[in-house]
């Protein structure tokens, strides 16, 4: 999320380093079972139908791989790349015919026109320089015609609770940064048109992950598994989809089109 102004934040570097270090935990069938959650499953239904099982997919950022594995499990050619060696390796230790690669999502080592689909699922919000060269590399090894899926976190009411809890309480404001790796949220708007720079046709902008917005809220909105909702957390947030779509969604999907000249 956005932080103070008066806070320093993390470099490039720290925030791959923060990164390197969280992956260290890394658990390929805890984080493939996230898919099964209902915010997962959602967010598959609204992506599947725009890539082409034909065509090579490349998931940017894609950590331990989860979602590549499950892609190709369906019949998608999915490739996944990662800066973090940590969120790869053990991964690669029990799947070592998973097509993961190390790499920058700044720097892609493919060539142009590659890939059918490109997917960035919460990537392009931990740079401090924006989104934009991510994009423009992702532009680029894009086949005319291929979609990139794109999803960040997104401004909710939470912020604007927690911007009024800083203005009251005037200690708040010296507190450190939340997480020792950058993060920044962006309006579907925002997304929408740092994705019309570099040249993409966007075809959808959507709100999701309602029910998640409330998962920080309190320990009622928790389940027991790993970042599980409650029931309760699923029904303020089926709620806040009707009510405010826009400020108690958790993320926003962008797809877009690399057009066709």
């Amino acid at each position: 999320m956005t932080q103070p102004t008066n806070v320093t934040t993390p470099s490039y570097d720290q925030t791959r380093q923060a990164w390197r270090s969280i992956w260290q935990e890394t658990n390929f069938a805890r984080e493939l079972a996230t898919l099964a959650y209902p915010r997962a499953r959602e967010l598959l239904n609204l992506y599947l139908p725009y890539l082409d099982r034909a065509a090579p997919v490349l998931e940017a950022g894609c950590g331990p791989g989860h979602v590549v594995y499950h892609l190709r499990q369906q019949g998608y050619a999915a490739f996944g790349l990662d800066y973090a060696p940590e969120a790869l390796l053990p991964t690669l230790a029990h799947l070592p015919d998973l097509p993961l690669h190390l790499g920058d999502v700044h720097h892609l080592p493919y060539a142009a026109n590659t890939f059918g689909g490109y997917l960035s699922f919460g990537v392009v919000e931990h740079f401090e320089q924006g989104p934009t060269d991510a994009l423009r590399e992702a532009f680029r090894v894009l086949r005319q015609g291929g979609v990139l899926v794109l999803t960040t976190p997104t401004p909710t009411f939470v912020d604007g609770l927690r911007a009024v809890a800083d203005r009251l309480i005037p200690a708040r404001r010296a507190r450190p940064p939340r997480a020792a790796y950058y993060e920044t949220a962006y309006t579907g708007a925002q997304l929408a048109a740092f994705c019309r720079v570099v040249g993409f046709k966007v075809l959808k902008v959507v709100p999701y992950s309602h029910s998640f917005t409330f998962y920080g809220l309190h320990r009622v909105f928790r389940g027991k598994g790993y970042y599980q909702t409650s029931g309760l957390a699923e029904f303020f947030g089926k709620l806040g989809r009707l009510v405010a779509p826009q400020r108690t969604a958790f993320a926003t999907l962008v797809l877009a089109e690399k057009p066709r000249t």
